[in-house]
């Protein structure tokens, strides 16, 4: 079963992993609503389907032909992210009646953690960095791609719709764009008069836009200067569905974990490690496609 991370954290009696997962969900849209497959070992493989099986009408007495769908064998490998936070133990003792020292600096290292995340999804790249997973941007195959043209184009509703229409299944649970993007949705809506855009609290009490009922999560690193033809300002939306047959996390046993490392020999200070092994899987590559050349 999947679950995500705010529901795994209600599983959870540790105090501190609980705040640091609510630090780690609450400016990442996507991490709020990412569902998370827990998995023995170092990775998982599984079959994505490739083309489907075909049907066809018969008269009788016809010759029937055969005809499966076709897959490919995936390996989706956990890899390991986190990092450590060192409390000096003098701060500790004598500034603590100020703040909490400890949760401060462990509150910043999973933040660091959070938007690390939110890097990789998008724009991770194992044939450039081994130790990351790949990302949307190349996890979106070519026929699920949606171009605004040549050399880029302003962002318009029919664009938009045909990246809704491009994924299969059901609407999208999710547009992912870039701060850029999400300001010319809403001139956009602000131009037609229409409202196309709606807006409402989602259940971590933030203000959620909508568009034709499906959330619009903003991504920080989805790049607004990629260069398509000529033009150098270009950036993506991402539509994408969540769950199993679609596009899921993958944790280790324990998900997201906060170990107290102890004291350390070198320096009168106590180390805390926020550590993840973590990756994604994408099981149906109809679920995700892109919208590229996307101007200002």
């Amino acid at each position: 079963m999947a679950l995500t991370l705010a529901e795994g954290a209600k599983l959870s009696n540790d105090v501190l992993l609980e705040g640091v997962i609510e630090t780690v969900i609450n400016d990442s849209p996507v991490l709020q609503r990412l569902p998370f497959i827990e998995i023995v070992g170092n990775g998982l493989t599984y079959n994505r389907e490739n083309a489907a099986a075909t049907a066809a009408y018969y008269a009788v007495g016809d010759t029937w032909s055969e005809s499966t769908p076709t897959f490919t064998q995936v390996t989706a490998a956990l890899k390991v992210l986190g990092g450590d936070a060192d409390v000096d133990n003098y701060l500790a003792r004598t500034r603590n009646n100020v703040q909490d020292l400890e949760a401060a600096v462990v509150t910043l290292k999973a933040r660091a953690v959070q938007q690390q995340f939110d890097d990789t999804f998008v724009n991770g790249d194992t044939s450039t960095a081994a130790n990351a997973f790949d990302g949307i941007d190349k996890l979106c195959v070519a026929g699920q791609t949606v171009s605004m043209g040549t050399n880029g184009a302003t962002l318009t509703l029919a664009k938009l719709d045909e990246l809704i229409d491009t994924v299969r299944g059901g609407k999208p649970d999710m547009l992912l764009v870039s701060r850029r993007t999400r300001r010319s949705l809403t001139a956009l809506s602000r131009a037609t008069g229409s409202g196309i855009l709606e807006q409402n609290r989602d259940e971590f009490g933030h203000m959620v836009q909508f568009y034709n009922g499906i959330p619009v999560g903003v991504n920080d690193y989805i790049p607004d200067a990629k260069t398509v033809g000529t033009s150098g300002d270009c950036s993506t939306i991402y539509a994408l569905q969540f769950g199993e047959g679609a596009m899921v996390g993958l944790t280790g046993p324990g998900g997201l974990t906060v170990e107290r490392v102890g004291a350390l020999e070198t320096k009168d200070a106590t180390r805390i490690r926020v550590k993840w092994y973590v990756a994604t899987a994408l099981f149906n590559t109809l679920k995700l496609a892109k919208l590229t050349g996307v101007r200002p």
